[in-house]
């Protein structure tokens, strides 16, 4: 079992670059189904989410080669016999029920285990679902698996009762090709939403109101392959712009956008930090003493629930109480437990979380309990004088690349070793 061993009191300086977005290429690949023609697909992150997906679409017939981060997909070769081979992969994570609503689309039929992923609360697919049958399909889930299949997918009119990101995306995957016009309303609003949106539309769909609360998909007869990049990581870039600010250095985050960023931005200024936006770099200073701070987690454009562990390390050493309140995911507040071990002064009721800041914290023996917790849990890390040694690791690896090296780069005392 590997573990990461941090010395921790050493602030960030230098600059990181930040790789394309895990959340829109494990929405990217999949879309690649939809066409029998090449895509290549640039700006893609080494993770394990992503080799997970890589294996999954080899497994039912695609030819996948990986150059760097561009990869280059050929899926004209896909075999809906062999879907029953990928059980083991799409229990691996959450991002696998985007499979359903591609292979609907390609085959009107598809059956497949239930998606897996982080214990960070309750994530039903009852939208998917929804969506699904709306556009004229029947669902069943049984003995773990879910099973969609339809004559004929037909455009429909389908509000989501809740935000939902994956309901969006999936919903898009199934009507592309679906005959007439669907209408989703209170969709997510998400940058991957619009990325994904935006590759469908190169491949020749027509989906009009990406980044906004109604997307209009008018259904085509074919889409085609295509050459896109993926944008930049938004959750990524804000692990380490906290981690800038927690350790008090001074990073400059380089290719980002610095729009997704801007509720960040606002909350590290507030307890703070100095912050100087350029065209696709943020530069991030760190101040003693920090201040605290209230954070309201939201679906995009407020704060992202993805960042609020990380985030949390910093209301673990303001100066004063912090208050996190998370809205989306109920169990989003495990790693608590772990900052407790580090001498952290937290008071949890529901999905309040507040923060009676320290002046600092000590070193221990943790775990990443999820992946974002995971990102936490090195923050705390680089923050706490002393060894830190966090286990675990298989959660970070899900969506952070070469994290160790990136931050070894930036002056970090931290090493990786396999026990």
């Amino acid at each position: 079992m590997d573990k990461m061993i941090i010395n921790g009191g050493i602030p960030l300086k230098g600059e990181v670059n930040i790789v394309g977005a895990k959340n829109s290429a494990l929405g990217v690949l999949p879309a690649t189904i939809l066409c029998e023609e090449k895509c290549i697909i640039e700006n893609v992150p080494d993770i394990q989410d992503i080799r997970n997906y890589i294996s999954i679409l080899s497994k039912i017939g695609a030819e996948v080669n990986r150059e760097g981060h561009t990869l280059y997909i050929d899926t004209s070769n896909i075999n809906q016999g062999k879907i029953s081979t990928i059980e083991e992969e799409t229990t691996k994570m959450r991002a696998s029920y985007y499979m359903i609503g591609a292979l609907l689309t390609k085959f009107k039929d598809v059956c497949l285990a239930l998606p897996g992923g982080c214990n960070i609360g309750d994530r039903p697919i009852d939208l998917h679902n929804k969506g699904f049958e709306a556009l004229g399909a029947k669902v069943e889930i049984k003995n773990g698996f879910i099973h969609v299949h339809a004559k004929e997918l037909t455009g429909a009119h389908i509000y989501l009762d809740v935000v939902s990101v994956g309901a969006t995306i999936n919903i898009m995957l199934a009507s592309v090709m679906a005959k007439g016009v669907t209408t989703i309303e209170n969709a997510a609003k998400e940058p991957h939403v619009v990325d994904i949106a935006n590759f469908l539309n190169m491949m020749g769909a027509k989906i009009k109101g990406a980044g906004t609360d109604v997307i209009r998909i008018t259904g085509v007869d074919k889409l085609h392959g295509a050459e896109y990049s993926v944008v930049p990581d938004q959750i990524t870039a804000g692990t380490y712009m906290i981690a800038a600010a927690a350790t008090c250095g001074d990073v400059l985050v380089k290719n980002i956008i610095p729009r997704h960023m801007e509720p960040i931005v606002a909350k590290l200024a507030e307890a703070g930090c100095i912050i100087n936006t350029y065209d696709d770099s943020i530069r991030v200073v760190g101040k003693k003493p920090l201040k605290a701070i209230t954070i309201k987690t939201m679906p995009y454009p407020g704060f992202p629930t993805d960042l609020q562990q990380p985030m949390g390390v910093i209301m673990c050493i303001a100066n004063g109480v912090s208050t996190i309140i998370e809205n989306v995911f109920e169990n989003r507040f495990k790693y608590i437990y772990e900052l407790k071990k580090m001498g952290a002064d937290i008071m949890l009721n529901g999905n309040v979380a507040v923060f009676n800041g320290v002046e600092k914290l000590q070193n221990a023996k943790i775990q990443a309990t999820d992946l974002r917790a995971g990102a936490a849990m090195i923050i705390a890390g680089l923050v706490a004088e002393g060894r830190t040694e966090i286990t675990q690791l298989k959660h970070i690896d899900r969506g952070y690349e070469k994290i160790v090296e990136n931050l070894r780069q930036l002056g970090a005392d931290i090493v990786r070793v396999d026990e």
